[in-house]
């Protein structure tokens, strides 16, 4: 049985596109709307207990300009799933996932360091990989690729650590 038959039942009424990319992992399309109930859907009635990684993509030009991408393995059915969201938002919003797949809190923390994706309801969506007071995301398109005047950046830490007598935040 292939994985999209066992989905099948767990995925009715969800709306959603199926297509197989290259790498031969089944990929569903879903709407904002959609993302949670497929999760459920997905961690329920689809046997998918690991998350194995959310990312996004920033697609400019083109529009819609970000995806975000989920991948889950079955590691009973020997199956992967990979979950595409498109939005068009600035600074796009989805459901998290950690009350499903715990372990997706630091993969969602870095999509939203890196890309600007904010999960609601995480519980401790802060920056993971940049300092807190960073006001960009790396991984956008827009992000000059001499980067952002780190210099002046690091003046102010070392001025604040001098200053106060502890670690930068």
């Amino acid at each position: 049985m292939t994985v999209m038959e066992r989905l099948a039942t767990a995925l009715a009424g969800i709306a959603h596109e199926v297509e197989t990319p290259a790498d031969g992992t089944p990929c569903l399309r879903v709407a904002h709307d959609g993302v949670r109930p497929l999760m459920q859907a997905l961690k329920t009635g689809g046997g998918f207990e690991t998350n194995t990684f959310v990312t996004a993509v920033d697609r400019e030009p083109a529009e819609p300009r970000f995806e975000v991408v989920w991948e889950f393995l079955s590691v009973k059915h020997n199956d992967r799933v990979r979950v595409r969201m498109l939005s068009n938002d600035e600074y796009p919003k989805v459901p998290t996932i950690i009350d499903l797949w715990p372990g997706a809190a630091f993969f969602e923390r870095e999509c939203y360091d890196m890309f600007g994706v904010r999960f609601e309801g995480h519980a401790n969506l802060r920056r993971l990989l940049m300092p807190q007071a960073y006001e960009h995301h790396p991984l956008r398109k827009e992000f000059p690729h001499q980067g952002i005047e780190p210099d002046k950046l690091y003046r102010e830490w070392d001025r604040k650590r001098r200053t106060q007598g502890g670690q930068p935040s």
